[in-house]
């Protein structure tokens, strides 16, 4: 509890790496300048990624992926618009995106997430968009259905969210993530429906 109260009080920490160590007395120090060996690391330097350059075939790749979105939203029982929001804050709607961290594709799929999920080829449209739905359901269902602990985990690790209590984890990036991309949600939202 106080780590949370410490980090959101002082956002600088947030965006440090952060030790914790435990003395004979169950007495818990904090800090981002460990001391001695004792200490371990609770929260890694977050730099965050770099932002996804505007896509100059936005629209057309909109157009011409809204089938394949439709079809992975109809099989994993998840809403059309929020696929299309985290594609649009993910790539641009750029199939052959490559994030600095490596993500790739649509979705920005880290290698190990794409296998987990059955991707093969990340820059494979259907591949991407079937995966990166089957990994948005997944965290759907390990959070309750709870859409921004999805965005959450999308972006930062579904670890991430667990070791901050089942909340969005203080990382000024995840949070940015997680209002653009309901932004985004909210504006396809209204396009359906009209």
């Amino acid at each position: 509890m106080l780590m949370t109260v410490m980090l959101f009080a002082f956002p600088a920490i947030a965006e440090s790496n952060v030790y914790r160590f435990v003395n004979q007395n169950g007495d818990v120090e904090f800090t981002d300048r460990p001391k001695h060996d004792g200490f371990v690391r609770i929260v890694k330097t977050w730099k965050g990624w770099k932002p996804v350059k505007a896509n100059p075939n936005f629209r057309a790749n909109r157009k011409k992926y809204s089938p394949l979105i439709a079809e992975a939203a109809k099989e994993f029982d998840f809403p059309v618009e929020f696929i299309h929001a985290v594609i649009h804050a993910e790539s641009h709607f750029d199939p052959y995106a490559v994030s600095s961290a490596g993500a790739m594709g649509l979705m920005q799929l880290m290698p190990a997430t794409a296998s987990r999920f059955g991707v093969n080829d990340r820059q494979n449209p259907r591949q991407n968009i079937y995966g990166g739905v089957r990994y948005l359901r997944y965290l759907s269902e390990m959070f309750d259905g709870n859409l921004t602990l999805t965005l959450a985990a999308y972006n930062a690790g579904e670890n991430a969210v667990k070791r901050f209590g089942y909340k969005v984890p203080p990382y000024q990036e995840t949070r940015r993530y997680i209002k653009k991309v309901n932004r985004f949600y909210s504006s396809y939202r209204n396009n359906y429906q009209q």
